[in-house]
């Protein structure tokens, strides 16, 4: 396995790079930092990295290979140095720039609110990356789960998770609380004597960063839409503005030949279907509350469909199929349409807090989160963090029961950032097959046997990453 310590540097194998032009180098031999995490997170790394070790060496003949470096990070760290957190262990994942971890468990008590949160913050990861596809033959609650398939990106450092709050009755949340009376002229608060206080940040350039690697990615990887999910009809300035700024980066020079909005489409699908509609009655099958608009908000209509008729020539008719549409939808709505139109989803884009409920919602439909991959990503300057997107699940720690798969297919994730596809493809068959073959762990056993299904044999976690690598070749 050649796994290496964090008490020493690495005998063999070089750390990642990022060119001059920003693109990610990765050497025949990276050294890749790994954290096993806390709880079950042992047993599930052990099987994890056979499964990676065996897909690298298969794929590519022995010809590359990974040089693993652990590093501390959860329980383990605080044992060892007193540390939930290690700043060795920061340094570490900036200068191998990717690596992987196990679930870490929250620390009781005051300092850090979440290990999770604060790599993701400290590192600058500002993309959490959720793929849910649904594995063939895996229980779901939903008729049709082949239907799902669908990357997030969910915003990774802003919005609530700033953490930037104060607790009803202290002497810091009464000073807020004054503020926004005396000095904001704040009345919205019902029972300002009671009211703990958090404060939501959302940014520009946090936002519009989220929104262009997603896109990027969709027009890589031929996706079909990116729909920008958010709360914007009650929060008008911080989620309002998340779509608003998204919007606004798809008409940049950089994006506008290849993409399309929503409402751009309408427009010009509205030209083709009437070619003599004035611009007027374009704008009011566009917006049917025109007429109730004051003159400005009026104007604005006009301003849109008038920037989007200038699209005709390089984006109408048959072009119009080749762009990437640009969509936006209210979360709640999303919550209940993935359900319902799943296939209308592609590429989801949102906001933090929004991205947290839809990701493990999205999961449920395919399997729930022990079939759900994740990673933290910081596409400029290339430093990933992939990990389990479940708990620690302490009860079952040591016992080599638990489903291994969030973490080997966030390793796939990982094979996929450093552009290890053959790999990565290899692992997906192995799961698959294995899965073909009703040799699982105890989560999908049982859901298997619910169903009616026989002849399921229930196997150890390490037993499916050996299973997993029976079926890879």
């Amino acid at each position: 396995m050649g796994v290496e310590k964090s008490v020493t540097r690495p005998e063999r194998g070089e750390a990642l790079r990022v060119d001059d032009e920003g693109r990610l180098r990765v050497p025949d031999e990276p050294v890749l930092p790994f954290i096993e995490g806390d709880g079950t997170g042992p047993d599930i790394w052990r099987a994890t990295v056979r499964v990676l070790d065996a897909a690298v060496k298969r794929a590519y003949s022995g010809k590359r290979r990974i040089r693993w470096r652990e590093v501390l990070a959860g329980e383990k760290a605080f044992r060892q140095t007193g540390e939930w957190l290690p700043a060795a262990t920061l340094e570490d994942f900036r200068h191998y720039h990717v690596g992987i971890k196990g679930p870490l468990t929250t620390p009781v008590g005051g300092g850090i609110r979440s290990l999770n949160v604060a790599l993701r913050q400290e590192l600058d990861l500002y993309v959490c990356l959720r793929p849910v596809r649904h594995f063939n033959g895996v229980p779901s609650p939903v008729r049709r789960p082949q239907d799902l398939d669908v990357v997030i990106f969910r915003e990774n450092t802003e919005d609530i998770y700033a953490g930037i709050e104060w607790m009803a009755g202290t002497p810091e949340n009464a000073r807020v609380l004054e503020f926004l009376a005396e000095t904001m002229g704040v009345t919205g608060i019902r029972f300002p004597g009671s009211s703990s206080i958090g404060i939501k940040p959302i940014s520009e350039q946090g936002s519009k960063r989220l929104v262009r690697a997603a896109i990027r990615y969709a027009l890589v990887q031929g996706r079909r839409s990116v729909t920008l999910v958010h709360k914007g009809n009650i929060m008008k300035f911080t989620e309002g503005a998340f779509r608003d700024w998204g919007y606004a980066l798809a008409r940049e020079p950089e994006l506008r030949p290849r993409v399309l909005s929503q409402r751009e489409a309408w427009v010009l699908e509205n030209l083709e279907q009437r070619p003599g509609i004035s611009v007027q009655e374009n704008a009011r099958m566009v917006e049917p509350w025109f007429d109730q608009l004051d003159p400005a908000g009026q104007q604005d209509v006009l301003d849109v469909v008038g920037q989007a008729l200038a699209l005709q020539e390089t984006h109408g008719g048959e072009q119009r199929a080749g762009k990437l549409l640009i969509q936006d939808r209210i979360a709640d709505i999303t919550l209940q349409q993935v359900l319902t139109r799943p296939t209308e989803f592609d590429v989801i884009a949102t906001t933090n807090l929004n991205g947290d409920y839809i990701s493990d919602a999205l999961a449920a439909q395919v399997g729930g989160i022990g079939m759900a991959p994740g990673g933290n990503v910081n596409y400029e300057t290339g430093h990933a963090v992939f990990e389990a997107t479940h708990g620690t699940a302490p009860k079952y720690a040591g016992q080599d029961k638990v489903n291994p798969s969030s973490l080997i297919l966030s390793g796939v994730l990982m094979l996929e950032h450093l552009g290890w596809k053959e790999a990565a493809e290899m692992i997906v068959a192995g799961i698959q097959r294995a899965i073909d073959a009703r040799t699982v762990t105890y989560d999908l056993a049982r859901l298997m046997r619910a169903e009616g299904r026989d002849r399921v044999r229930e196997l150890k976690c390490s037993e499916f990453g050996d299973e997993i690598i029976g079926h890879m070749g």
